[in-house]
């Protein structure tokens, strides 16, 4: 039996458990376009704290839900009771391929060698408790009808990609993809996709981001700091000050991880389309994700997870209205 995926299921099984929904119409995203339709499609109209999406695509090829194990095992979270309702907006949480040289990614995982396309390795950091926190304070905040679970996207899944147009990302020191999926991900984002990227730190962690990014984006501008009255910082809260947001592990008297932290500033990176929209926004030395997942933790510094969940919120109406 497979043990990285819950209950040793295959991630295509979808039908008798509770860790999976049945199918992609019960717990299917309204914004869906065939990969041959322009992405750009998906804006829509959104008042301050209002989203109204209009019109249903087409489903093409949409994955069902489904779930994988966590690498960190307190993020084993029982599904909402909602889990098969379906939505407007679905956290997508993109899955890679991890680097060779990956901080997280262990050499074994529940008795054999890691296989990222079923879970354990370093893109099920912060998944799914963040994912799932912040889906709750977006419906909480705002009148976008957010999924209350979210749907782990792999790119070499053919086209379904283009069914989940907001991705995140993170450890990004980690990923390491291939020229096919690098392709897939430009594709996806030119398209009018939106990805956001979080939690590495440093020079070395930069480099090993860098190595995939390039072949995404060979010509484009990747450490572009977005400029304090960018609309993205102001679509639904004024941010113009924004300060690093530290992960939990780095609030441990500086032990363990708490290294990676020192001495480093924060940057809020874009990249842009040849529109000049923003798809692509990076937390480069701050954790994001940690501030979505320790929302609900009363030792985890509020003022972090206040800031991460505005920057959010921002970056989904962004997404959405740009």
């Amino acid at each position: 039996m497979n043990d990285f995926l819950k209950e040793g299921l295959s991630p295509l099984q979808a039908e008798s458990l509770p860790h999976a929904a049945a199918n992609s119409s019960e717990v299917g995203s309204s914004v869906i376009l065939k990969p041959e339709s322009p992405m750009k499609a998906w804006k829509v109209g959104v008042a301050v704290g209002a989203a109204l999406m209009a019109g249903v695509a087409v489903v093409y090829a949409q994955m069902p839900f489904r779930v994988y194990v966590p690498l960190e095992g307190y993020d084993d979270i029982p599904l909402p009771t909602d889990y098969r309702e379906p939505a407007e907006w679905v956290f997508g949480r993109l899955m890679y391929p991890p680097h060779p040289d990956s901080m997280f990614t262990r050499r074994y995982f529940r008795g054999g060698p890691p296989d990222w396309t079923r879970g354990g390795t370093s893109w099920t950091q912060d998944y799914p408790r963040a994912d799932r926190h912040f889906a709750s304070a977006l419906r909480r905040l705002t009148r976008i009808n957010a999924r209350s679970v979210e749907q782990p996207v792999n790119l070499d899944d053919g086209d379904d990609v283009f069914n989940w147009p907001w991705l995140c990302a993170g450890e990004m020191g980690d990923w390491k993809l291939n020229d096919a999926q690098a392709r897939k991900l430009r594709d996806y984002l030119n398209r009018g996709g939106f990805l956001v990227l979080d939690d590495f730190w440093g020079p070395s962690e930069w480099d090993r981001f860098e190595q995939s990014m390039r072949l995404v984006f060979p010509d484009r501008p990747l450490s572009e700091e977005i400029p304090n009255d960018d609309p993205i910082f102001h679509t639904v809260y004024d941010i113009s000050e924004r300060y690093q947001v530290l992960g939990q592990w780095s609030l441990r008297g500086g032990g363990g991880l708490g290294y990676r932290a020192v001495g480093t500033t924060a940057h809020w990176y874009g990249i842009k389309d040849d529109a000049g929209r923003i798809v692509v926004a990076i937390s480069f030395n701050s954790d994001v994700g940690d501030s979505w997942e320790w929302a609900d933790d009363p030792y985890y510094p509020e003022k972090f997870s206040a800031l991460g969940i505005r920057l959010a919120v921002n970056y989904t109406i962004y997404s959405l209205t740009h």
